[in-house]
Parts: structure tokens; sequence; C-alpha cells
């Protein structure tokens, strides 16, 4: 039976009823409360314009983040508590970070800031109790998903520097616990609206019973994907399941020799813990992939079970030899990701069955031998960008003969896909420059890439042969000194302003 939509907003619990499933949250503030700071630029997640805070009750703690309220589906806001650049405001006293935008002229047309505020807000909060000086990177990372046209990005850098240097404004999280408490269901969320549903189950046995029951059912996580069907494509989306609610699908535990990554995870959570194995390795990718707000929204497992050519997780779990667990009421089955890619948009995946985890194998021990991993992205810009390559490559050195090669790469097939004969032309052989360019000739017949708006074939396949080279650079034990690993779009943290 269809229920209300309950969700804080201005201290206020706000109830909606006879709304479709498929409305935004952007829409649902702008044309229904008339909250028109929340700004309309691209409506695809990319200029960050609409940006929101979103707070959720987990584990007893208010978790408050960055998102995009133009991806963000209103039936997944339920129980949570949405605020906007009206609320941040105290009394008739500006903010701390609206004040330092204004001391700094961090703003001329005005559009984009409302994205900037919230961002940044975002970022005031996660520093509460951060007495650390707050660095650079720090702030590229918070505001990657904004984007300014006319004010330039100087003076937007230099109010977060001068935001933390104005009198502190406490945040309330035990108040916002304690009503957001008030919120919990007890029973599933289920909203129907003119032949739409939208389903959003606790517990993984209850959504696999409905996906049983619906197979033709979307299955929404983050919605950063499946928003752009309604915003851009205008899809109809007659049943939507979400897994925002299951539980188990949100953990994140050793299992063994493996990470295991429930599908429900954030990126921005996966990421986190998975670079405290691999910081060096998949440290840069972590912030380059999407935005912050995306991350913030968007899950491992969508990214996984979606399988774009151009998705940035692929490659590298695949070259790490990650493995992906199916689950349905028959039970689960296991398999390698590169197996579960059939085709273009095609998978191993039965109509009763879901993503469920990722198994990411987890560094050895010390005493076996160094398994050398690396994983690189070519794009046009830095930050929240499409790769046109997305590389990562695998290896273990013994005596200086390479065994168990594995290379596999983004935006050069129609799906992620290993090159097997770059890596039959490896293993087994000394890591000499020889052997190395026989692996880069191979390349041309493991993919045959194709021209699109954001690189030529042509460019693809040396770009790939050159990644190749890349890692041999850095990890090469020959006459001279293997190149140390280096990002090379990196901002040095700076603890001043600039």
């Amino acid at each position: 039976m269809s229920v209300p939509i309950r969700y804080l907003f201005q201290q206020q619990v706000r109830e909606v009823t006879q709304v479709s499933p498929t409305r935004t949250l952007l829409q649902h503030l702008r044309e229904d409360l008339h909250c028109t700071g929340t700004k309309e630029g691209c409506a695809e997640g990319d200029c960050g314009a609409c940006t929101v805070v979103v707070g959720e009750l987990l584990d007893g703690k208010v978790e408050m983040k960055s998102v995009n309220a133009c991806l963000q589906l209103l039936p997944a806001i339920d129980g949570k508590a949405v605020f906007t650049v009206e609320d941040i405001q105290q009394a008739q006293q500006l903010h701390p970070v609206q004040q330092a935008l204004v001391e700094c002229h961090g703003s001329q047309c005005g559009f984009c800031t409302p994205g900037f505020v919230m961002s940044l807000w975002d970022l005031y909060l996660q520093r509460e109790d951060n007495q650390t000086p707050l660095k650079r990177n720090t702030i590229n990372i918070a505001l990657s998903g904004n984007l300014c046209r006319c004010t330039g990005y100087r003076p937007i850098i230099d109010a977060a520097y001068r935001m933390e240097q104005l009198p502190r404004v406490k945040f309330n999280s035990q108040a916002l616990a304690q009503q957001l408490g008030l919120l919990k269901r007890e029973q599933s969320l289920c909203v129907e609206h003119e032949g739409q549903r939208f389903d959003a189950p606790q517990s993984l046995q209850e959504l696999l019973e409905l996906r049983a029951a619906h197979p033709d059912a979307v299955l929404l996580a983050g919605g950063t994907d499946i928003g752009l069907w309604v915003t851009k494509q205008f899809r109809a989306l007659p049943h939507l399941i979400s897994l925002g609610k299951v539980k188990e699908l949100q953990c994140i535990r050793e299992q063994g020799d493996m990470l295991n990554i429930g599908a429900g995870v954030t990126l921005d959570q996966a990421y986190q813990r998975l670079c405290t194995y691999y910081p060096d390795e998949l440290g840069e990718l972590a912030q380059r992939f999407a935005s912050l707000p995306i991350r913030h929204a968007g899950t491992l497992g969508g990214n996984v079970a979606n399988g774009s050519p151009i998705g940035d997780s692929m490659p590298w779990l695949i070259a790490l030899g990650a493995q992906i667990v199916l689950s349905s009421l028959s039970g689960q089955r296991q398999l390698a990701l590169e197996d579960f890619y059939l085709a273009y948009q095609k998978k191993d995946l039965r109509a009763d069955e879901i993503v469920s985890a990722i198994l990411v194998p987890l560094p050895e021990r010390p005493g076996k031998s160094p398994r050398f991993f690396r994983t690189y992205k070519l794009a046009k810009r830095h930050d929240q960008d499409i790769s046109a390559v997305c590389a990562a490559f695998s290896a273990r050195l013994v005596d200086n003969k390479l065994q168990q090669v594995r290379i596999a790469y983004g935006g050069m097939a129609a799906t992620p896909q290993r090159a097997t004969q770059a890596e039959q032309a490896l293993e087994g052989q000394p890591w000499d420059e020889a052997h190395l360019q026989a692996a880069m000739a191979a390349l041309a017949n493991d993919y045959q890439p194709l021209s699109d708006m954001r690189a030529s074939a042509e460019y693809r396949l040396l770009s790939a042969q050159n990644l190749l080279k890349r890692f041999w650079l850095e990890t090469h034990a020959g006459p001279a000194s293997p190149a140390s690993p280096t990002n090379v779009f990196s901002v040095a943290d700076q603890t001043e302003q600039v």
C-alpha cells in the first residue's frame, strides 16, 4: 500500500503524497516548495548549481553529505533531512561560509553560488572538530563538483580559507539525530502513483523477493545514472526497487584474503576504505572518479552492475582479479568480474538476480614476491570527467620474470576488457624493454577502439600503449632506477592562502 514520503526540511517533517516516484528532489524544491535558491543548470550532476546537503541517521549518528538534487529521486529522500542554501543563515546573520564568499568577492552572476555555498558548508561540517590547517587539495576535492563560468575559482578558494578564520558556528547534530529517529520506518516504503511504483525494502530477503516477483523492475542504487534516464532521456520507469535501505548491502568487511564491499556502499565509502590498502595505487583515481557529490550518492556495486565500457572501477578491479557476488532466492553464485560482461550492455545476470557484493583481493602479507599494481586515467580534464582511456596493470616479478600478468582497459572496447595477447607476450618473460615493446604491439590485436567526441581510435591505442610503458618505467629493475609513481596533475597541498 502506498504511503507518504516523509523527510525533514527547515525544522519540519514534510509529507508528500500523490507524486511521481521519478520526480526529482530539485523539481520538488523549486516547483512544489518554491525554494528557488537551489538552481537548475545541467540537470545531469555536472555543474553543481543544484547541490544540497542531505543528513541521514546511520547507526545512531548523523551523516551529512553533499549531493546533486537534480539526480536524487524524491522517494530516495524518505527518512532523511534536506538542507538548502536558504537554511544555513542564522537569523539575520550570514553563515561563515556565506560571509567568507562576500568578503572574498566569490560571486559575480551568482547562479552557481548556492551550489558552492552548500559544498563549502559540507566541508565546514566535516571539519567541525578538526584543528589542522585546511589544505588546498581538500578544498579542491570539496569543490570538484561545482563549475563557475564567470567568477573564477581563486576568490572561491580564498573564501574556503577565510570561512575557517571567522567565529565558528556549531551544528546541532544531536538534535537532528533525535528528529530523524522519529522518521524511522518499521515497514518498508512503497510509493505508487498513476501506474508507477517505488519500493524501498529494508532487508536483503525482501529485496530478493521483490526482484523475483518483479524481474522487469529497475534496480536503483545511488541514482547517478538512472537520474539521467529521467532528466535527459525522459524514460518511463514504471517500477523502481531501491537498494538504499537494505542494511546487508551497506557493509564493508574483510573476508579471508578479500575485502567484501556490499553493493549499496557508496563510491566515497568504498574508495576511502580501499585506499587504506592501496593508497598509492588508487589514491589519484579515487579523487578523479566523478565529483564528491556523485561519489556521495553513487555506489561501487552500481558502477559494476551498470557495466559501462568507460566505467573507471572495472579495469583495476579486473586487473586485481576481483570477484562479483550475485544473489537470488535460490542462493548465491560467484564469478570473476571479467566473466560478468558478455557484450555491450549484456551481462551474465539472471532476471531474478542482483549484484550483492564485490570481492576485492587484499595486498599480500610480507614474505611473498611483490605484486606491482598501477591504475591510470586519461581524460580531457582532471576532475569530474569521463575517461578516454583507463588502464590497470597487475603482475608479480620473480627473478626479474613476470608472473600472473593481468592487464585491463576501459574505453578501448564495448566492455571493460583484459588485454589477453599483451598478457601472453609478458607472462614468464623478463621485464625488459624488448618484451615491453612486444606487449605494446600486441595491444593492437587486443583492441580495436572507436573514435568519438572524447578521443580518436588512434589516440586511444597510442595512449594504451604508452600507459603500459609508464607501468614499465615505474616497475622495471633495469640499469636505471625505476621512475617514481607521480600524479602529474596534483596540486601540492598548501596550508596558506595563495
